[in-house]
């Protein structure tokens, strides 16, 4: 598009740190002898953390949509845990069987001597890659571990036997991905805009047609369907009477987005997480991005790991359990989404209302009911609390490379409750939506937590 300029600086940023991180691990290493320091390297949890933020950066690079980024997270993780559970068959179930259409993965050599930690590291870059990316976008990444490991001592056989398993459940799981209908939804009809009263249509400043409206046919992953659980309807439109519910709605967001405090205006841009928007000054546009809905919990997963001690085999099974969790909350929001169309509060504002009424967040590109980042955080907080267990204290720093404030949360529960709040003072979502967005995203979260089986 002429004139859109796209600012990419965050994320050199976070390649250099990356690389970086790397450098110095190897001169901290090599200062103490190689022997088997690599294998305390590939044992360090925060190794697969920070390549879980790569994998972040490449998606925000791309400018994939929180919904397509799900997708990415979770066939990533769950060859990840698969490799782990081959590994550590004494503590992890397999997900085979367990999960829609999932066979089991290739079985290990056990006298090849495979280094599992380190294979699912390799099978969740390979994997991430492969479902959505350009090829070749994590190459450079992938080689330099493998260099790091090499430098580290890693006996040739070792890291041979190591990347030919890791490459056998990556392709095992690409295999499976590609029967869940995403290749046949890229060529479905698009949204058809009718500019009816209640129904949405394209926001400004871009305009932008209707992200992934066929979503919902895309293959669950332990949802029986994407309408297993269905969300009441939303509060009919009515905004000419002033007694309705709905005008109420309206005006109550109105009210509250033209008289933000400080800290209410912290909230709704820490949980803003928009992958690209759009910024406008006369003639002049511009991009700036961030990770998305996703992205950003799987951030916090990392925290919750560091923070809670847990070895590699830990972090990535809290990993594998939020991102199937999302993928499956995002599954079911956009089912919702596109059974009602409902119109978004700065369309109504904008034409009933007040014309010049802008919220403080950029509106994305979809209905408003139900709120997807509400509900994926409800789905997320449960899978996060099956893990880490409730009142879970932690601080939220994955918004400081954005330049926002961390915040801090007394349980991941409370995280999604605020997360409710976040959408409405951003003025692109009614607070009653993101209530029952809030509800039925832990059904989501419970069903998911309930029915697989992780540890032994």
């Amino acid at each position: 598009m002429e004139g859109i300029v796209f600012s990419d600086k965050r994320l050199l940023k976070v390649r250099t740190f990356v690389g970086i991180s790397l450098l110095a691990l190897v001169f901290f290493t090599s200062c103490t002898g190689k022997g088997d320091n690599y294998k305390k390297l590939a044992a360090d949890p925060i190794q697969f953390s920070e390549m879980v933020h790569e994998l972040n950066t490449v998606v925000m690079g791309n400018n994939f949509s929180p919904i397509v980024a799900s997708r990415n997270y979770m066939y990533a993780s769950v060859a990840a845990y698969e490799v782990i559970a081959a590994g550590y068959p004494d503590r992890y179930y397999s997900l085979a069987g367990q999960i829609n259409d999932l066979k089991a993965a290739p079985a290990p050599d056990t006298t090849a001597g495979i280094n599992f930690n380190f294979a699912s590291l390799l099978a969740f870059c390979q994997v991430g890659e492969a479902v959505t990316f350009p090829a070749g976008s994590m190459k450079d990444y992938v080689d330099s571990l493998k260099q790091l490991m090499r430098d580290e001592g890693m006996p040739a056989k070792e890291l041979e036997a190591t990347s030919a398993y890791a490459s056998q459940v990556a392709e095992h799981i690409i295999k499976w991905s590609k029967g869940d209908n995403y290749a046949q939804t890229r060529s479905a009809p698009k949204y058809t805009v009718m500019d009816t009263p209640g129904r949405w249509v394209p926001t400004p400043p871009a305009y932008t047609s209707a992200m992934e409206p066929h979503w919902m046919e895309i293959r669950t992953a332990v949802l029986d369907s994407a309408d297993q659980f269905t969300p009441p309807p939303p509060i009919p439109f009515n905004i000419k009477d002033t007694n309705s519910a709905y005008y109420k709605e309206v005006m109550a967001i109105k009210k509250a987005v033209d008289n933000l405090t400080d800290e209410q205006k912290h909230i709704a841009n820490f949980w803003d997480d928009n992958p690209f928007k759009l910024n406008v000054s006369g003639h002049v546009m511009f991009g700036t991005k961030k990770f998305s809905p996703p992205g950003h919990w799987m951030a916090i997963v990392g925290i919750a790991a560091k923070k809670a001690g847990s070895d590699y085999a830990a972090t990535v099974y809290a990993y594998a359990i939020t991102a199937i969790a999302q993928f499956d909350a995002f599954i079911h929001c956009w089912d919702e989404k596109f059974r009602h169309n409902t119109v978004r509060p700065e369309t109504v504002i904008n034409k009933y209302i007040d014309p010049e009424w802008q919220p403080l967040l950029q509106t994305p590109p979809f209905p408003e009911y139900t709120c997807g980042h509400s509900t994926v955080s409800a789905a997320n907080a449960e899978a996060l609390t099956s893990v880490f267990g409730d009142n879970f204290a932690y601080t939220d720093t994955s918004e400081l490379e954005f330049g926002i404030p961390s915040r801090s949360y007394t349980s991941f529960r409370q995280a999604a409750e605020e997360n409710n709040w976040a959408r409405f003072y951003g003025g692109i979502h009614y607070h009653s939506s993101c209530i029952v967005s809030t509800e039925y995203g832990r059904k989501v979260g419970d069903f998911i937590v309930q029915k697989l089986k992780f540890r032994k």
